[in-house]
């Protein structure tokens, strides 16, 4: 497709550099030189100069023939702006950045008025991340496919877990639980494992089951299942308000401590359920005497990453609480990925994924059956949901019988809502949704998964 996107920043050259991988034809649109200059050096893009909210430049950039306009500049206003030019200027769908927390109950106002295909919020996106992950302490990330009915989760295997030694083949037998593990991280290496797959104390493992079922899993594996009940939260910033509000909603103790007097006040105004501290984090004492060491999870959301990893470090030492850490500069994730920080948050990645799902679903509408897609390895491992249609050539084979390409998994059939774990036997009809878990990029059709 050809896609602009308006604003060179963090996250609009994230999703330059997934949206060009992915094949599609980008035209970039940012005041800044030096930005433009950088980006097409390094990405096989269109850089043009100047506001995306100029019909002129619009045009230069060839919006007549675009398929869609993501505008992702650093203000809400003019990020509509440019949706609306786009829009009179052709028939190309478009999607906006919206942050500020005073349009969010006006949202689906704006979006049908304006005609907008989609409205996104970083903030909101990673604190509603943040509370299906706090609801649910086993896992360190959580995707849903089949509308909800079936859930992608990623655990860590404990050191002295019955997992430990364990053969992906005797999960089923030896726990009596339905879940199919998808993919299994060891260290730098990356497996689409088999059955005789032998699991590790210490392995970072994706598996596929209803959400009933994943709980009975981590049940089984005596992993930590007890509903979370104190969250203490540092930083009073939007994340940390977005967050707070639907921990309330479910009954969790919330305690925010922020340095800002005057946003204490606030949050107070906004969510008077919850504790807010006006205080200094970083000061020696201060977590412990707001009750660190009780929480039973702890996030590190203030606006300075080398601030949040310290306060994530000193959290896990003091405590048990799941931990969260705001990270939105990944210069040296590498280095960051080997300190015990928890679960990494960065609400870029979450945002650019939640814009390439939608512009997957576009390509439905243009030949694609890909319904939803997620990253599950940063940009080593997909899982894709499609949907089967009649010109599937594995209609009715028992899976056992075809011949897929190499790392290539079928994790799961939705069949007008029954949710099946398949094995050998088991095979695909018309109208089933099947999600796919593979290295191999750039799948459009479910076909695509054969040799």
């Amino acid at each position: 497709m050809n896609i602009i996107i308006v604003g060179c920043g963090k996250l609009g050259i994230t999703l330059a550099e997934q949206l060009n991988s992915e094949g599609h034809d980008i035209v970039i649109i940012d005041n800044k030189t030096t930005l433009i200059s950088d980006i097409t050096n390094s990405l096989d893009v269109m850089g043009i100069v100047g506001s995306g909210a100029s019909h002129h430049v619009l045009l230069e950039a060839g919006i007549e023939k675009s398929h869609l306009l993501i505008a992702v500049t650093g203000s809400d206003e003019l990020n509509l702006l440019c949706c609306l030019i786009a829009r009179k200027a052709s028939s190309c769908h478009t999607i906006a950045r919206v942050r500020n927390p005073q349009y969010n109950d006006e949202i689906s106002f704006i979006k049908e008025e304006m005609g907008l295909s989609m409205t996104i919020n970083p903030e909101l996106e990673t604190a509603t991340t943040m509370a299906r992950l706090i609801k649910l302490p086993s896992a360190i990330e959580i995707d849903t496919f089949a509308k909800g009915k079936v859930e992608l989760l990623k655990f860590q295997v404990p050191t002295d877990s019955i997992l430990d030694k364990m053969k992906i083949m005797n999960l089923s037998t030896k726990l009596h639980c339905r879940v199919l593990v998808c993919v299994v991280e060891r260290e730098d290496q990356v497996f689409i494992p088999s059955g005789n797959f032998e699991l590790r104390a210490n392995d970072i493992v994706s598996f596929v089951a209803s959400p009933r079922e994943a709980m009975e899993f981590f049940q089984k594996i005596n992993m930590y299942v007890h509903k979370i009940r104190k969250v203490m939260i540092i930083g009073g910033g939007t994340m940390a308000l977005y967050l707070a509000r639907r921990l309330i909603n479910s009954e969790i103790s919330v305690t925010i401590i922020e340095q800002n007097l005057q946003r204490c006040e606030e949050l107070s105004d906004l969510i008077p359920e919850a504790m807010i501290i006006n205080a200094n984090a970083t000061y020696k004492n201060v977590l412990l005497e707001e009750g660190l060491e009780d929480a039973e999870a702890f996030a590190a959301l203030t606006n300075y990453d080398e601030e949040n990893i310290l306060l994530s470090l000193y959290a896990k030492k003091r405590s048990k609480a799941k931990v969260f850490t705001k990270i939105s500069r990944m210069t040296y994730d590498d280095i960051v990925g080997e300190m015990p920080l928890g679960i990494i948050i960065n609400p870029k990645l979450i945002t650019a994924d939640r814009i390439l799902q939608h512009v997957r679903a576009m390509q439905n509408n243009k030949g694609s059956n890909v319904e939803t897609l997620y990253n599950i390895v940063e940009d080593k491992v997909e899982a894709l949901e499609f949907y089967v249609r009649s010109n599937a050539r594995l209609l009715g084979v028992p899976l056992q019988k075809l011949q897929l390409k190499p790392n290539i998994l079928v994790s799961c059939i939705n069949r007008k809502g029954k949710i099946i774990i398949p094995n050998g036997q088991d095979h695909i009809q018309l109208g089933d949704t099947v999600i796919i878990v593979t290295t191999n990029k750039g799948l459009d059709d479910l076909n695509d998964i054969l040799l």
